[in-house]
């Protein structure tokens, strides 16, 4: 692997684990066992490995969230944008958790979020008009738009909420879970019949991934 690639990657996970305040360039470099002017020759400060990762994440977003193109939707399909959210989640939850301080302090990111934030809006309205055409949901077309800014602002913000929940609170897997949970709820009122059985199986598949991060 690149040295390039190996800072992105140590960034990430130390980001994840301290919080992106609480690292600096010269943690990543001594995580690294590389000094900071190897560092530096690859990025001239935090604010440029951050935008790579940021860069990556909306590569993700790009990818994991297609509209079906067939229209028997099974609950197989479902778990698979759910795991999606959650893998994202999980895999860039420090961007979640400082969001606000990250952007206000970054305009040229706080532009690429709010690209990446359109796509993102476009992939959901398309992924609940497949759910819609399937048979799963019995909601009018001129209301997937809210339902899809609902999604949206639930997943975005939720590791941000919990971080205020209790002093010194800890973004786990479980936590993830719950939100997940939460969009499901979300969902389920606007379901069909065969919509709600299909949620009430995927509510069971996340309260035991729960239970097995207890």
């Amino acid at each position: 692997m690149k040295t390039r690639d190996k800072i992105i990657l140590a960034a990430l996970e130390l980001f994840n684990e301290s919080g992106e305040p609480n690292i600096t360039t010269n943690h990543i470099a001594a995580h690294l066992g590389i000094s900071p002017g190897n560092l530096y020759y690859h990025f001239r400060n935090k604010e440029e490995i951050i935008h790579s990762i940021f860069d990556q994440y909306a590569h993700d977003l790009s990818i994991h969230f297609q509209p079906l193109e067939h229209q028997q939707i099974t609950a197989d399909d479902l778990l698979v944008y759910l795991d999606s959210v959650f893998m994202l989640m999980w895999r860039y939850r420090f961007f979640y958790a400082n969001l606000p301080d990250i952007l206000q302090r970054d305009p040229e990111l706080q532009q690429k979020y709010l690209a990446a934030q359109e796509g993102l809006h476009k992939d959901i309205m398309a992924m609940m008009a497949s759910f819609r055409s399937g048979g799963l949901l019995d909601i009018e077309e001129e209301e997937l738009e809210n339902l899809a800014t609902t999604l949206k602002l639930v997943a975005s913000s939720w590791i941000s909420y919990q971080t205020t929940q209790a002093p010194g609170a800890k973004i786990t897997k479980a936590v993830l879970y719950q939100g997940v949970l939460h969009i499901l709820g979300i969902v389920r009122p606007l379901t069909t019949a065969e919509g709600k059985a299909q949620v009430l199986q995927l509510k069971a598949h996340y309260r035991a991934q729960i239970e097995k991060e207890a």
